[in-house]
């Protein structure tokens, strides 16, 4: 049996790709996914780590991670 998929967005930013996530917890909540990827050679993908603070909804996750991306691609 296959395992759901995982709600996600992907944004645009700065010649960089945030794949934003939400993974569901077994309290209920939703943990927030980061994978940063940048348009250019070498583009291989980092994983980021995002604060877990247990969101409530998709969406809630999915906007940590996203302004988490914001911020790394800000300070990288």
């Amino acid at each position: 049996m296959l395992a759901p998929m995982e709600p996600t967005a992907i944004f645009q930013h700065k010649g960089y790709e945030l794949r934003c996530g939400a993974r569901a917890l077994d309290s209920g909540s939703f943990m927030p996914t980061l994978v940063v990827s940048k348009h250019v050679w070498p583009s291989r993908p980092r994983t980021i780590a995002v604060a877990n603070e247990g969101h409530r909804n998709v969406d809630d996750a999915i906007a940590a991670a996203h302004a988490q991306g914001l911020a790394w691609v800000r300070d990288y």
